[in-house]
C-alpha cells in the first residue's frame, strides 16, 4: 500500500503509543486532542491532495526504487525537477493549510541527505549504511509514513563544543554501542510536526571533530519508541486552539522537545555512528536544499496573506484594489524568495550517489531573504486589515455567539457588505498569520540567518571580483588588503 487515505493516516496515528505531553498532561489521541488535532489536520490534507486527480502529479511521484506510485514526501530526489517539485509541493501545502507541515518536509530532506552521505561513507569507509537506509525508505514508501526531522540539539553553552559541555547530554549522543544497535541519550528541541508523524529522522546538529565523535549519529526511530518523551511547546496565541470557533483556524503547526533517555535503536535503523568527518557534509547538503525550498514555504503563506488581506479590506467596506500597491509589494516579496530558491536548485549539482543538491551560495542567500521579506509582507497585511487585525481587539468567538449579548457583538462587528462573522473570521486569520501560531520560523527555522551570512561570505570570491574590477579600470598595480589596525 503506497498511497494512504486520510482515514488510514489518522488510524495509523491512533495506533501509536501515547508519549506526547503538553500542559503537564499526556495526550492520548493526537487526532482529536485540541492541542494537536490542528497540526494533524494540516498533514492530513496532503493525503487528501494525493487522492485528488488534479493534484496527483504534484503530491505523488513514481519511486525510483520500485517504479510504484508513492507520496512525494517519501521519494528520493535524483533530478533537479524533483527538488523543484519539492518547492512547489511546499508552496501548495501552505495554500491548503496556511502554516508549516514539518512532518512532510524535514524528514524527507534528511532521508535524501543521508542517501548521499551513506553513499560516501560506504565507498570511503567500507560501511554498509546505504543498504540499511534503502530498506527503511522502502518501508516508508510502502506505508506512506510521515517523518519528522530532528537536527537542533539543546546545545547548552553556545561557546563550548558538545564534548566540553558541563552536561554531556546537551547534544544528543551515543552512550553505548552494542552488536545489535546503539543507545542514545539527550534532547532534540524545537522539532516541527512531531505530533503528526510516524517516525523521526535524527541527524547531527552541527559539524563535529574527533572529540565529539559520540555526537556523530544519524538514525530513524518510531515516534513512540520506548524511552522517548515528547513535550509539545507553547506557541503565540496558545489557548485559542481550545476554542471551537473562529479564534483559530482548523489547521495549525506544532513543535516539540524530544527527550531521549537511554533509547535503544536497532542496528538496521542506524545510518551513522561516530564518523565525525562526514557530519559537515550532512549540514552542507541539508541546508542547501532546505534553504532553497523554504523560500517556497514563505511564498505560499504570503499568497494566503494577500488573499486574507483582500478579504478583510472588502469586509471593512473597501475595494481590495484600494491597496493594489501594497499587494504588489507583497507579491514581489513572495516571488523573490520562491524564485531565488528555484534559481538555487537550477544552479545545483547531482551528487555521485544520485541526489540533486541546490547551489549553497544561492540557497543561503535565500535564507537571509526568508528572514527579512516575509516580515514586511506580514506588516503590509496588517496595514491593509486595520486595527481589528493588528491589535486583535474584538471579542472572542464565545462572546460572538453569547445568547445574552452576542447579537450586539455581531451587529457592531459588521462594517461592509459581508456579515460580522465573515469580517471576524477574515481578521482572525490575518492576525493568526502575522502575529499568532500560524507564523513559521522565518527567522530561525532551518538555522539562523547569521549562519547563512557566514556561508555567503565564505563562498563570495571577493578577490576574483577584484580582478574583474582591476582589469576594467586598467590597474596593473597590486592592491593588497591593508593590515588590520
Amino acid at each position: 500500500m503506497a498511497l494512504r487515505t486520510r482515514e488510514e493516516y489518522l488510524q495509523s496515528l491512533r495506533a501509536l503509543r501515547p508519549n506526547i505531553h503538553k500542559f503537564d498532561r499526556r495526550i492520548e489521541d493526537v487526532t482529536t486532542d485540541p492541542v494537536t488535532r490542528r497540526t494533524v489536520e494540516s498533514h492530513a490534507r496532503a493525503f487528501d491532495a494525493a487522492g485528488d486527480k488534479d493534484r496527483l502529479d504534484l503530491f505523488t511521484c513514481t519511486s525510483n526504487l520500485t517504479g510504484e506510485r508513492i507520496h512525494r514526501f517519501n521519494g528520493l530526489m535524483p533530478a533537479m525537477e524533483d527538488v523543484v517539485q519539492s518547492a512547489r509541493f511546499k508552496r501548495a501545502m501552505y495554500h491548503l493549510t496556511g502554516t508549516c507541515t514539518g512532518g512532510l518536509c524535514v524528514g524527507w530532506n534528511a532521508m535524501n541527505v543521508l542517501w548521499a552521505v551513506t553513499g560516501d561513507l560506504d565507498r570511503d569507509c567500507g560501511t554498509a549504511y546505504q543498504p540499511r537506509l534503502k530498506e527503511w525508505i522502502l518501508r516508508a514508501q510502502e506505508k506512506g509514513l510521515v517523518t519528522a526531522g530532528a537536527l537542533t540539539d539543546a546545545k547548552g553553552d553556545r561557546a563550548l563544543k558538545p564534548s566540553g559541555q558541563r552536561d554531556p547530554d546537551s547534544h544528543l549522543r551515543v552512550v553505548r554501542v552494542r552488536e545489535d544497535g546503539i543507545v542514545i541519550r539527550g534532547a532534540k528541541v524545537m522539532i516541527a510536526g512531531v505530533a503528526a508523524a510516524h517516525e523521526i529522522f535524527i541527524l547531527p546538529g552541527s559539524a563535529y571533530g574527533e572529540a565529539d565523535r559520540d555526537y556523530a549519529v544519524a538514525c530513524a526511530v518510531p515516534r513512540d519508541i520506548e524511552g522517548l518523551t515528547i513535550v509539545e511547546t507553547r506557541r503565540p496565541s496558545d489557548g485559542r486552539e481550545l476554542d471551537p470557533g473562529f479564534d483559530a483556524p482548523e489547521t495549525g503547526t506544532s513543535q516539540a522537545y524530544l527527550l531521549f533517555e537511554d533509547v535503544f535503536v536497532p542496528a538496521d535503523r542506524v545510518f551513522m555512528c561516530g564518523e565525525y568527518g562526514y557530519t559537515g557534509r550532512i549540514i552542507e547538503y541539508f541546508t542547501a536544499n532546505y534553504r532553497a525550498c523554504i523560500g517556497a514555504c514563505v511564498a505560499g503563506q504570503g499568497d494566503v496573506m494577500i488573499g486574507a488581506a483582500a478579504l478583510v479590506a472588502r469586509a471593512n467596506g473597501l475595494p481590495a484594489k484600494t491597496f493594489a500597491g501594497k499587494m504588489v509589494d507583497m507579491a514581489v516579496n513572495n516571488e523573490t524568495t520562491f524564485g531565488t530558491g528555484i534559481g538555487a536548485i537550477a544552479m545545483g549539482r547531482r551528487h555521485p550517489a544520485g541526489i540533486w543538491f541546490a547551489d549553497p551560495l544561492l540557497a543561503h542567500t535565500n535564507k537571509v531573504l526568508v528572514a527579512t521579506l516575509p516580515y514586511e509582507t506580514k506588516r503590509l497585511a496588517q496595514e491593509i486589515g486595520g486595527g481589528a487585525v493588528e491589535t486583535g481587539c474584538f471579542p472572542s468567538y464565545a462572546d460572538f455567539i453569547s445568547p445574552e449579548y452576542g447579537h450586539l457583538v455581531q451587529k457592531y462587528m459588521k462594517a461592509g457588505p459581508a456579515s460580522g462573522e465573515t469580517r471576524a473570521r477574515a481578521a482572525r486569520l490575518v492576525e493568526w498569520l502575522t502575529l499568532g501560531a500560524g507564523v513559521p520560523g522565518c527567522m530561525h527555522g532551518g538555522g539562523s540567518p547569521d549562519g547563512a551570512r557566514l556561508v555567503v561570505r565564505s563562498r563570495t570570491p571577493v578577490e576574483e571580483f577584484v580582478g574583474y574590477a582591476r582589469a576594467l579600470a586598467g590597474i596593473e598595480e597590486a592592491v593588497p588588503e591593508p593590515a588590520q589596525k
